[in-house]
C-alpha cells in the first residue's frame, strides 16, 4: 500500500530516516523550519559508534555513504585525562574499527545529498491534526498544511509534536551548562594543544566539578577545513544563567572560570572566535509510560534527548532512522499494517532509547561529582591507577565509545 511520510525536522535522525525512505522508495517530505541549509551552525563534532554506523550504511544509498565516508575525520585511538594544569592521569587505547568522527556541518551536508527535491525549508511546524480518514495533517506557522499517512517529529528537544502528542513527556533539568567553542586547526593553534590530542580526545578533570573536552577533527582528504572544539562544563550554580549571553561574553566567562588553569588552555579559549563560542543547557528525558500507537511518532530528541556524557545520542536517533525506515517499508510493500509496525517501532525504540537516556544521565552525574577536593584527589589517584595497571584499565574502560 502507498504510504506518504511527513518528516518534522531536518537534523541528523530526520534526514536518516529520509534517506533510508528514499532507498526504500517510499515517498517522504522533510520540512525544516531553517531557511536553508547553512542558516545556523550544526555543532562540531560527532563520534559514531559502529551501531551509528551500521544504522546509517542500512539507510544510505552506497553511493551516498560514500559521500559521508568522504566527510568522516581521522578516527581516535585513545582517550587521555588530564588536570586542569595538564598533568596527564591516564591514556586509554580505543577501538577505531567501525567508528567515525565526523563534523556535524560536513554530516549533515552528506546526509543531504540526493534529497534535494524532498525538503521544505522556512516551514516551522506548529502542531498537527488527525483527520477522519486517518491521516494526519501537519500545521505551519505560514498558513499551509501538508497532509500524510505518517507524521514523523524529529524536530530536537523542543518538539512541538511531542507536546501535543504527549504533553507528559517531561525534561529534566539536569543542573549543567555547557559552553563551547571551535577554531581552525593552524600551526599556532596546534602549539597549545595537548600532545595526545593528535590521536585523540581529552577530557580535563577541574575543582568544582568542572571539566573541559577537547577534539580535533582532522579529515582524510584534505586539511584545510581541520578544527579543534572544545567544551567546558560546569554547574548552573557556578555558571549562572547563560541564555541570551553573546559570544563574546561566554568566552569571557569561560576565562573567569579558568583562572589559574594551564595557560595553553587558557589561550585556546582566548583564540576562539566569539561567533563560534556557544551555551547548552544540558536536559534528559524522563521516560514514558507506553502510549497507544497511531499515525504519529517520534525520533531522537524529539523522544529521548540525553545527555552528552556517553556520546550516544546521535547513534540512537541513527539507530530509531534505520529501525522506523525498515518498518514503513514493510507497511508499503503490503507486508504489515501500518499502525501494527509504528507500534512496534515505539516498543524497541522506547526500550533501548530510554536505556540510553539512563546509561547517559548516569554517567554524567559520574563526572560531575567531583565538587570537593577529597573527592576529586581521589578520583584522579584512581586513574593514576588504571594506568599504571593496564588489565584494570582494560576492564573499567571495555566500553568505551559504545
Amino acid at each position: 500500500m502507498p504510504v506518504n511520510v511527513l518528516i518534522i525536522g531536518a537534523g541528523i535522525g530526520g534526514l536518516a530516516l529520509a534517506q533510508g525512505l528514499r532507498r526504500a522508495g517510499v515517498p517522504a517530505i522533510v520540512y525544516e523550519r531553517d531557511r536553508g541549509p547553512a542558516d545556523r551552525p550544526q555543532g562540531y563534532r560527532l563520534h559514531l559508534n559502529p551501531t551509528g554506523v551500521q544504522a546509517l550504511r542500512e539507510c544510505l544509498a552506497p553511493d551516498v555513504f560514500e559521500v559521508f565516508q568522504a566527510a568522516c575525520g581521522r578516527p581516535a585511538r585513545t582517550m587521555t585525562f588530564y588536570t586542569e594544569t595538564l598533568r596527564r592521569l591516564l591514556t586509554v587505547e580505543v577501538s577505531v574499527t567501525g567508528h567515525r568522527s565526523v563534523g556535524r556541518d560536513t554530516f549533515r551536508g552528506a546526509l543531504l545529498t540526493g534529497l534535494e527535491g524532498s525538503i521544505r525549508f522556512g516551514k516551522t511546524c506548529t502542531g498537527y491534526r488527525r483527520d477522519p480518514d486517518g491521516t494526519v495533517t501537519a500545521l505551519f506557522a505560514d498558513g499551509t498544511t501538508a497532509t500524510g499517512d505518517v507524521l514523523v517529529a524529529a524536530d530536537g528537544t523542543g518538539s512541538v509534536i511531542r507536546r501535543q502528542y504527549l504533553p507528559h513527556a517531561e525534561r529534566l533539568d539536569t543542573g549543567m551548562r555547557t559552553i563551547a567553542g571551535r577554531l581552525p586547526l593552524t600551526t599556532r593553534v596546534r602549539a597549545l594543544l595537548p600532545g595526545s590530542l593528535s590521536t585523540g580526545p581529552v577530557t580535563i578533570t577541574a575543582p568544582g566539578g568542572m571539566g573541559m573536552f577537547l577534539a580535533l577533527q582532522e579529515f582524510q582528504r584534505s586539511a584545510a577545513d581541520d578544527f579543534v572544539s572544545w567544551g567546558l562544563g560546569a554547574r548552573a550554580t557556578t555558571t549562572g544563567e547563560l541564555s541570551g549571553l553573546s559570544g563574546e561574553r561566554l568566552r569571557a566567562l569561560v576565562a573567569e572560570l579558568t583562572a589559574g588553569w594551564h595557560t595553553d588552555l587558557r589561550a585556546l579559549v582566548h583564540q576562539t572566535d566569539t561567533a563560534a563560542v556557544t551555551a547548552t543547557a544540558i536536559r534528559s528525558s524522563v521516560p514514558v509510560p507506553a502510549w497507544t500507537p497511531g499515525p504519529v511518532t517520534l525520533l531522537g530528541d524529539a523522544i529521548h534527548a540525553m545527555t552528552p556524557a556517553r556520546g550516544i545520542g546521535a547513534n540512537t536517533a541513527l539507530r530509531d532512522a534505520a529501525l522506523l525506515a525498515r518498518l514503513l517499508a514493510a507497511v508499503a510493500r503490503g507486508e504489515r499494517p501500518l499502525l501494527e509496525a509504528v507500534g512496534e517501532y515505539e516498543a524497541l525504540m522506547t526500550e533501548y532509547g530510554f536505556a540510553a537516556v539512563r546509561a547517559s544521565l548516569a554517567e554524567l552525574k559520574r563526572q560531575t561529582a567531583l565538587d570537593g577536593r577529597a573527592a576529586l584527589a581521589l578520583t584522579r589517584a584512581a586513574l593514576r591507577l588504571m594506568d599504571a595497571v593496564p588489565p584494570l584499565k582494560r576492564r573499567v574502560f571495555a566500553d568505551l565509545g559504545e
